[in-house]
């Protein structure tokens, strides 16, 4: 019996989700769904539940590596259109979890909405930038969220604010699996400024960071007070590779992927950098990227 009878339409067996992350790593879903709606969401939850299986939230793949054997169980992307809406009230703007980033920035900018200029360059969703309050040197997003619509296990639907929303360095207290959407709270500013500061961020990270490789982003969490980065570059572990993977000279916390590179070759050199970095400073390593088991 199909545990999704009803549901084909969004529901795909085998799915490889190599294709769905910025590494292209990575083996396949035993099922990949795309919920539209609300209510197609609650089913498939529903029926995940009913038959014991596993669910992964999945946003853009920007932060995530998937291992090679794949996934057990369902992975559901709110990618679809009824995910993926924004909407402007003055200063606020609500936005689905399937936003894309980047396309969130520059409609802001045009409608003269200062507040997230700090996210430039940052690929994602809003869903999984809120989860993990995405960010940087400039600032990160829980600056500006006001609030959020969230889904827990059993398909109840209820709202989270400020203060009893908290956002701290790369993580929430939001514990739910899913993120419906995001209210934001942004200020009026000058629609040209607004677009020349997105630039501005954007062409600093272009310049420190190794954007033009197939990589996830920043894989370990700054310790606090301290730069990963800097850890693994006065460990000489720049240029360190392990198999198809390896240390960017650009930016020390950074793993490319090079060709012939696999999920196994990416997790041993995220191993080894951890050990010689803790073995040196006596500072272990958290990781800021997701790695699906």
């Amino acid at each position: 019996m199909n545990i999704f009878n009803g549901l084909e339409e969004i529901v795909e067996s085998g799915h490889p989700l190599a294709k769905e992350t910025w590494y292209g790593l990575g083996g396949p879903a035993d099922y990949f769904i795309k919920p539209q709606s609300i209510e197609q969401l609650q089913e498939v939850v529903k029926r995940c539940n009913e038959n014991n299986l596993p669910i992964y939230v999945l946003g853009f793949g920007s932060n995530l590596l998937v291992a090679d054997e794949g996934v057990k169980g369902a992975v559901i992307q709110l990618k679809t259109e009824s995910f993926s809406q924004m909407n402007f009230d003055k200063d606020f703007v609500t936005a689905g979890a399937g936003v894309e980033l980047g396309r969130l920035l520059f409609t802001c900018a045009r409608k003269g909405l200062s507040g997230l200029e700090p996210l430039s360059g940052i690929p994602g969703s809003m869903g999984g930038s809120v989860r993990m309050n995405a960010g940087g040197n400039f600032g990160d997003i829980g600056a500006v969220v006001e609030s959020v619509t969230l889904m827990d296990k059993d398909g109840k639907i209820f709202q989270k604010s400020k203060p009893e929303l908290q956002f701290d360095y790369r993580k929430t207290n939001i514990t739910t699996k899913f993120i419906l959407e995001a209210k934001i709270n942004l200020t009026s500013g000058n629609p040209d400024q607004i677009t020349r500061n997105i630039k501005e961020i954007w062409v600093f990270k272009k310049n420190n960071q190794p954007l033009n490789t197939i990589n996830s982003g920043c894989i370990f969490k700054n310790p606090r007070g301290l730069s990963a980065g800097a850890l693994i570059d006065r460990t000489g572990l720049k240029g360190l590779s392990m198999g198809g993977a390896v240390v960017s000279e650009k930016h020390a916390n950074f793993i490319i992927a090079q060709k012939g590179c696999t999920s196994k070759d990416v997790i041993r050199l995220i191993d080894l950098v951890r050990e010689k970095v803790t073995k040196q400073f006596n500072i272990e390593l958290e990781l800021e990227i997701e790695i699906w088991k």
